[in-house]
């Protein structure tokens, strides 16, 4: 059997449809299908139902899933083993870049007092952190979350907590707002020059809908995009146009002088949620979360 199957499997029973779990893995459709067909071959049952939609698992595909995470879990404990590093120590986190940056050292320093871990970071856009979590490859997820912007994560399967709260606000360099008087929401004849996320980062679905929703029209032009804040945050520091940043991320640009605009009306509040599967009772794991429930915040 291809280890690789298993983490196709769970992708497959998270997410319940082929295309996208084919695209998450990076595979093409049909060898996807190929692969899932391989594990069902191996494991002598039909573990998907095709003829439901979104696929479903068959009840002994729900029984595989728990028997696949522990396997992978297994793998990874046994690598970490032979890397020196003692098995029960090792753990392995998915987050974004932001959160990594601006709450990570802070909240590691808590959760790890006291005890030699060894932890594995993998930072990414939610699309890359939340399959990697979802397959198996990561033991808990931390993430930005609003609930108008659910991620794909099946509330029955995952325990989840709140870590934090945050704002995600419209700034631009204090040099240039008061040169030129810049605020939201700007005119058809003067829109206001706009620093913003890649189609495919979360900030950017969240600040779309914002900007859909508000009450008034907002008349801006898109001069720049990324998929990074620091690189929006770094425009935004040359005068080159308002950028929507955590408030967590001046920290590290505390020397651009950015401040927020006057108009809060496209201002976005979010939650930072943590996420750990229920399957997983490994010891170290279950530590790691009774730890990080302590520094929780209510939902």
């Amino acid at each position: 059997m291809d280890t690789r199957w298993l983490q196709d499997f769970i992708t497959l029973s998270e997410v319940r449809n082929f295309t996208r779990a084919a695209e998450a893995r990076n595979l093409s459709q049909a060898a996807f299908s190929r692969r899932i067909q391989s594990l069902e071959n191996w494991a002598g049952a039909r573990l998907i139902d095709r003829t439901a939609f979104p696929t479903q698992l068959t009840e002994a595909g729900e029984r595989f899933r728990g028997a696949a995470m522990e396997l992978i879990n297994q793998l990874a404990e046994a690598r970490a083993g032979i890397a020196g590093v003692p098995a029960q120590n090792q753990l392995r986190l998915a987050t974004s870049y932001a959160l990594a940056t601006a709450h990570l050292p802070k909240w590691w320093r808590t959760w790890s007092e006291g005890r030699l871990l060894s932890c594995s970071l993998q930072t990414g856009n939610v699309h890359d952190t939340v399959t990697a979590f979802t397959s198996g490859a990561a033991d808990f997820l931390i993430c930005f979350h609003q609930v108008a912007q659910p991620l794909p994560l099946d509330p029955a399967r995952y325990d989840c907590l709140t870590l934090g709260r945050e704002l995600i606000r419209p700034y631009a360099a204090r040099t240039l707002i008061e040169r030129t008087g810049l605020d939201l929401p700007g005119t058809a004849a003067s829109p206001v020059p706009l620093l913003m996320y890649s189609a495919n980062v979360y900030f950017a679905r969240l600040i779309d809908a914002a900007i859909d929703g508000a009450a008034v029209p907002l008349h801006g032009v898109r001069v720049f995009e990324a998929e990074m804040s620091d690189v929006l945050g770094d425009m935004a520091a040359q005068e080159l146009g308002v950028a929507w940043l955590a408030d967590s991320a001046l920290q590290r640009l505390a020397s651009a002088d950015l401040v927020p605009l006057a108009n809060r009306l496209w201002d976005i509040e979010v939650s930072i949620l943590a996420f750990k599967d229920r399957a997983d009772s490994r010891p170290a794991v279950d530590a790691m979360w009774q730890r990080m429930r302590v520094t929780a915040q209510p939902a």
